[in-house]
């Protein structure tokens, strides 16, 4: 249910945010499990590398790793491309906005 949640949340984000683009379904399946893995593993080294200048920077540095994993996460999958850097800023506000809406709605 979750990857459905997250594929779903994708295919929203694209069609919100020029710039970002998913060649095709299988594409987005792809991605939504290249971020999952990205997520799970990879950020919270990450994000325990960087606590003390994310504590400094008021959690903007957290936000910047959240950001730039969804870039390289584009960087590797195949059809899933991200043209700007400013494109992933507002691709990961969006993304992360509609995934928590759908994963609270599919709670209830």
């Amino acid at each position: 249910m979750r990857l459905a949640i997250n594929i779903f949340a994708l295919l929203i984000v694209e069609y919100l945010v020029p710039g970002f683009i998913l060649k095709d379904l299988a594409t987005a399946t792809v991605a939504a499990v290249v971020i999952g893995v990205v997520n799970t593993f990879i950020k919270p080294i990450l994000q325990l590398i960087a606590l003390p200048i994310s504590i400094f920077t008021f959690g903007i540095a957290a936000f910047l790793i959240n950001v730039g994993l969804l870039y390289l996460s584009s960087k590797i999958v195949p059809g899933f491309e991200i043209s700007t850097f400013w494109t992933a800023i507002a691709a990961s506000i969006v993304l992360s906005l509609v995934s928590w809406f759908l994963h609270r709605l599919a709670q209830d």
